[in-house]
């Protein structure tokens, strides 16, 4: 299948399906004071929305160049390090040794990351073999004040090798994020108490998230959740329940020809 076939693919889609966290007023420097309020529209529709019209060709064709232009942007950065730099020292589901790699950035403070959460646990364990998946953070600190906190305590948890039980902890209590709940789920899952609040108040769980923001500002990646399969960029609000389909798209498009 040509790659213009999975572009135009993901081109449509995009315009079918926009949604997720954005801050205008964040990068990934920005200061964690800045109290911003989160839009209206962050919240995800509790009951399904009428059917949008479908996009015209001209709306395609826009989409698709705004997503060239971005995508160039992604190859450049991936150009500039190896498999193994870019992954660092993040959390990974999956094959090591996947041909395809699905990183996710997200927020844990995000309504939608929390959404893609469930949808990427069934993707990884039905395609498992397949890809490597891979979590990055991406705190809106304008708007989510406690994101960057949620995101050191996951650190932390994942210094116990624990972090996937700690994350979907942290989503399935989102409403609920702060300082009391990061303690009470590290208890839960039983965590060293001692350890744990000496690592998410470290330097090294404050650097490791800097290391993701700085890695999503070269990305030019600005809201939650965002995807790279592959390489792709797969925007905010292409709905993760596509992945599969995309999947076998990237994989036949890679196929050496016979």
């Amino acid at each position: 299948m040509a790659l213009k076939s999975v572009l135009m693919h993901i081109a449509t889609i995009t315009l079918l399906a926009l949604a997720g966290c954005t801050s205008t007023t964040d990068s990934a420097t920005d200061s964690a004071s800045d109290s911003a309020q989160a839009p209206a529209s962050e919240q995800p529709p509790t009951q399904p929305a009428e059917a949008p019209a479908p996009p015209t060709e001209a709306e395609i064709e826009a989409a698709e160049a705004d997503w060239r232009a971005r995508q160039d942007d992604v190859n450049q950065v991936l150009a500039s390090m190896d498999r193994a730099t870019f992954i660092g020292n993040s959390p990974v589901k999956g094959s090591p040794n996947a041909a395809v790699v699905v990183v996710k950035f997200s927020d844990f403070e995000c309504p939608f990351c929390a959404v893609a959460a469930g949808h990427m646990k069934t993707f990884v364990e039905e395609r498992e073999d397949e890809v490597l998946y891979v979590y990055k953070h991406l705190p809106l600190k304008s708007i989510h004040p406690e994101a960057e906190p949620a995101s050191k305590a996951s650190w932390a948890a994942a210094q116990q090798d624990q972090f996937w039980l700690y994350h979907n902890g942290l989503f399935a209590n989102q409403a609920r994020l702060s300082d009391a709940l990061y303690i009470e789920l590290a208890e839960q899952i039983g965590l060293d108490m001692e350890q744990f609040n000496r690592d998410r108040n470290s330097e090294a769980a404050q650097a490791a998230v800097d290391a993701d923001l700085a890695l999503a500002e070269q990305l030019k990646l600005s809201g939650t959740p965002s995807f790279l399969m592959g390489g792709l960029l797969i925007p905010p609000g292409v709905p993760p329940e596509s992945f599969g389909e995309l999947l076998d798209n990237l994989k036949a498009n890679q196929a050496p020809s016979e």
